[in-house]
């Protein structure tokens, strides 16, 4: 594919408009835990269906992701962005509309799941790696976490406003009114190049995919990647009803996952800034680290309000910090190619985190009255993440020049 400066769009147009599709399609996605104790209230589900639904999801999105990357990448990310787009208002408002714990699976887990694959990062990232250079581009897929992270701040405590004012089924029926926005963006993100054909490339999507699956530096950032997935999704779905437990009022759940995406917005920008002057593989492991710091320090203190937002804004500096430099890292090492799928495959890894931390935090709740077992292996996988990336080799990969696109 012709990647030249004269056939790329500005750099402008795909961070404004990336940006909005990323604000859009995680700040609603990061607000789903407020409605665990309204469904299953007016439902009579346990939590662990809940819990089990928004586990489909992530393995949903982590495996749709993969398909949606090659194809983002063989014909154009524009229309991906579209089919995920109409999937996410399809999905949230059969979240809002089921009647039986199978439906809402469907719904809130396949549907939601296929719209996330196809309106996130990996298919954001991809019109990144291709239209932007390469000196800027750890900053710009910071600058997109960023936008979602942003997205989380505006969006949760909107989304805890309207299920107040509007009840949770309206409040889910306007935001898939709201998800229609990203068709509009996704026409202003039709990349030069693709016009509608196969894009001819120097490597075969076969060769990619032999090439980076036998490459232990892939193996190692797609498996540190699972713990990402693990940690914040639990938090993320799990920490409003935790705190509710802890005597709480949702409104300071809301507050904290508000601020959560505030000190991301630092967090992740900061994170794309350095990976491109520091060694990705260490700022990674630093991450990880520090995330198990603070969640032990969380669970040393009592739980009141104070130490809830100091534990937001802390984590809130780690919680997407991880995107953009194990993305700019596969990046780097592999080329743009195929970046989209690459970078899908590194997160159904994420996906299959998030699963397991979401469907435990429901399953051992239901089992022990208590989510202190998976805080603690949130804990011990930070540990396991940070090992696991130190022996990353970042440096571009060097190919046999025979293999040819199909």
């Amino acid at each position: 594919m012709d990647t030249s400066s004269s056939h790329r769009l500005s750099m402008a147009q795909v961070l404004i408009c990336g940006g909005l599709v990323v604000t859009l399609s995680m700040g609603i996605r990061h607000g789903f835990g407020l409605w665990l104790q309204p469904i299953t209230q007016a439902q009579g589900w346990t939590r662990e269906t809940f819990a089990f639904a928004i586990a489909v999801q992530n393995l949903a999105w982590g495996v749709i992701g993969v398909f949606a990357g090659m194809v983002a990448d063989r014909f154009g990310a524009s229309r991906v962005l579209i089919a995920g787009s109409v999937l996410y208002a399809l999905g949230l408002a059969g979240m809002a509309l089921a009647p039986t714990p199978a439906t809402f699976a469907l719904t809130t887990g396949v549907l939601i799941g296929a719209a996330q694959a196809g309106t996130t990062y990996a298919v954001v990232y991809g019109i990144i790696g291709r239209q932007i250079d390469p000196a800027k581009r750890s900053w710009a897929m910071g600058m997109a976490a960023a936008a979602g992270s942003f997205g989380q701040f505006l969006m949760v405590p909107v989304e805890g406003f309207m299920i107040s004012a509007l009840g949770w089924q309206q409040a889910l029926l306007w935001l898939a009114a709201l998800s229609l926005l990203i068709v509009p963006l996704a026409f202003a993100l039709r990349e030069p190049g693709f016009a509608g054909a196969v894009v001819k490339r120097e490597q075969s999507l076969g060769h990619a995919l032999r090439e980076a699956f036998t490459y232990p530096s892939f193996l190692l950032l797609t498996a540190g990647y699972f713990v990402c997935g693990f940690q914040v999704v639990f938090i993320g779905v799990h920490m409003p009803a935790y705190l509710r437990d802890q005597g709480l009022s949702p409104q300071v759940a809301s507050y904290a996952l508000a601020l959560i995406g505030l000190f991301n917005i630092v967090g992740t920008y900061v994170a794309g800034t350095l990976g491109q002057r520091l060694a990705k593989r260490k700022m990674l492991a630093a991450i990880y680290i520090a995330r198990g710091v603070v969640i032990a320090a969380f669970l040393a203190v009592p739980v009141s309000p104070a130490s809830v937002y100091a534990f937001a804004a802390a984590m809130g500096l780690l919680w997407l910090s991880t995107v953009p430099v194990t993305n700019a890292a596969v990046a780097q090492i592999f080329g743009v190619a195929h970046l989209s799928m690459l970078s899908g495959f590194v997160f159904l890894s994420h996906q299959v985190g998030s699963f397991l931390g979401v469907w435990l935090g429901g399953a051992l709740y239901d089992r022990t009255g208590s989510y202190d077992i998976v805080w603690h292996i949130s804990i011990a996988l930070s540990v396991a993440a940070a090992l696991l990336n130190l022996p990353v080799r970042e440096s571009p990969i060097r190919r046999d020049p025979t293999p040819s696109a199909a």
